[in-house]
């Protein structure tokens, strides 16, 4: 199959509540949904959310891209035009819209795959989140994804109130780079009798030595997601020991195909893995899961909620 055409269109859709982390505030999910033609009639999409706060993207970057780079792949086969896909400077989020439109040309996706995901429990006055929580468990939701930001206090209070009225959730943390060191070991201490599966990125993405630290010191498993978006950084913090748990997701890396090789050298290292995503279209939540499908023994947590967080027009 040869590629004859790259065209783009945005598209929007509303959150049911605003998603609210230490990095941004979301209302409404925004994203670019590329479609490729091949010369025989086969179509297929892929998609790239904006998240300027965390891969530099916003829409126009994203489509800018797109439309510079395209024609270095238009005539190409479809083997072809993933190699030179990830030859070309350009952001991670294009270039995984593209990437994951060509590799399903390669392998097919066969289904929407539905996912036992974590659910997001957006920063917010205690009373909020703690309320937000409930409702969740009370909808069958086990595993709560807490997002913190600077105030401490604030998340040591919250996780604990939330531990202790939902006992039977799974708790995860997401610091989204807000803590300092001292702040972040005052939570492990403080939180020492409660039950937290992780703690997601305490500190800044170029601390990798005091996410190291962390990790040394931690009873409960640290991971890394900001601090490493490709193969490359995600093998410096293996091989350094920086980190429990690695979060892979499309926009970091690059597309489905970099995924699959970062998953690969996971499964060699016997790295634990969560897939997550940004907040992100239908269609790239879909090749995410499948991925989790394919990697059930490297994929340790799932954190692809996006689909469960739109507000269903009627």
């Amino acid at each position: 199959m040869y590629v004859q055409s790259i065209s783009t269109t945005v598209e929007k859709i509303p959150l049911k509540t605003p998603f609210i982390t230490a990095l941004r505030r979301v209302d409404t999910v925004e994203f670019v949904r590329v479609k490729v033609v091949c010369k025989n009639g086969s179509i297929s999409f892929g998609e790239a959310p904006a998240t300027k706060a965390i891969t530099g993207e916003d829409l126009a970057t994203i489509i800018k891209a797109i439309q510079l780079h395209k024609t270095k792949i238009i005539g190409l086969s479809v083997h072809e035009s993933l190699e030179v896909l990830h030859t070309l400077e350009m952001g991670s989020s294009a270039k995984a819209a593209i990437d994951m439109a060509l590799y399903n040309f390669i392998n097919p996706m066969q289904k929407v795959i539905e996912l036992n995901t974590a659910i997001t429990i957006s920063f917010d006055t205690e009373a909020m989140m703690l309320k937000s929580a409930n409702i969740a468990c009370e909808n069958e939701h086990s595993i709560l994804k807490l997002k913190f930001a600077k105030d401490i206090d604030h998340a040591i209070t919250v996780s604990k109130k939330i531990i202790s009225q939902n006992p039977e959730a799974k708790i995860l943390v997401d610091a989204n780079q807000a803590w300092s060191y001292p702040d972040t070991i005052k939570y492990i201490d403080a939180l020492k009798n409660f039950k937290i599966e992780l703690i997601e990125q305490p500190v800044k993405k170029d601390e990798l030595d005091l996410l190291k630290k962390i990790t040394e010191y931690s009873s409960i498993p640290i991971v890394a997601d900001e601090s490493c978006f490709n193969l490359n950084e995600i093998k410096q913090i293996v091989q350094t020991k920086g980190a429990d748990i690695i979060n892979i997701k499309l926009m970091k890396c690059g597309g489905v195909t970099k995924a699959i090789e970062i998953l690969e050298y996971c499964r060699s290292q016997n790295i634990p893995v969560m897939m997550g995503s940004m907040l992100e279209g239908p269609i790239s939540i879909a090749y995410a899961s499948n991925l989790v499908d394919t990697y059930k023994d490297v994929v340790k947590y799932i954190d692809l909620d996006s689909p469960l967080l739109y507000k269903k027009e009627s």
